[in-house]
């Protein structure tokens, strides 16, 4: 991956009720999020609020993984996010949610300011940043706190190498003409520090 992050920041999104999506060079539409998601999101949340505590996720999207995170008995929820109109919806998400804090920018570029958490979720894979997650991830997780990533392989595979991490099945219904996840069972990872 390049720093470009492959042009991602320059692209133009246009936001539907069921997903969020972009024209590349070729004129082929790309999505980058999909409604369908919501178990693989639920699931998500549900594993990294599981003890509570401080939440970080890293990639705000539609919002699903937000609105999870914030259904859970927990004290705070800080959320990167490093897509200009992206940011946007996620200021105006967070207005009046006292224990949420919007990071704008690359999660790696603001690692000295983030603090350590509970639980992470990572969900930003357009980003060049995921090169230095398996380095770094470590540095922002409590002991005993919890790490999920999205997965986009169709396995349990360990592509971001994170070790001593185990995979949950989910059952899910991709929408047809995604161009991004075509199986029916998503694998989560799941690593507890």
């Amino acid at each position: 991956m390049s720093d470009s992050n492959f042009n991602y920041l320059e692209k133009t999104l246009t936001f539907e009720d069921t997903k969020i999506w972009y024209t590349n060079a070729d004129d082929v539409v790309v999505n980058v999020m999909m409604d369908w998601e919501a178990p693989m999101m639920s699931a998500s949340a549900a594993y990294v609020c599981e003890g509570g505590g401080d939440i970080l996720e890293i990639g705000f999207g539609m919002g699903m993984a937000s609105n999870y995170i914030q259904s859970h008995s927990i004290d705070s929820h800080t959320i990167c996010e490093i897509h200009p109109q992206i940011i946007t919806k996620a200021q105006e998400w967070a207005s009046g949610k006292s224990n949420v804090t919007i990071v704008t920018g690359s999660w790696y570029s603001n690692i000295a300011q983030l603090s350590t958490y509970d639980g992470v979720f990572w969900d930003a894979g357009f980003t060049s940043d995921v090169q230095h997650l398996s380095s770094s991830i470590s540095s922002l997780v409590k002991s005993g706190g919890r790490f999920t990533w999205y997965n986009n392989t169709y396995e349990a595979d360990n592509s971001l190498g994170i070790s001593g991490s185990s995979y949950q099945e989910i059952s899910v219904s991709p929408t047809s003409g995604n161009n991004y996840f075509n199986n029916n069972i998503y694998y989560m990872p799941k690593k507890q520090f």
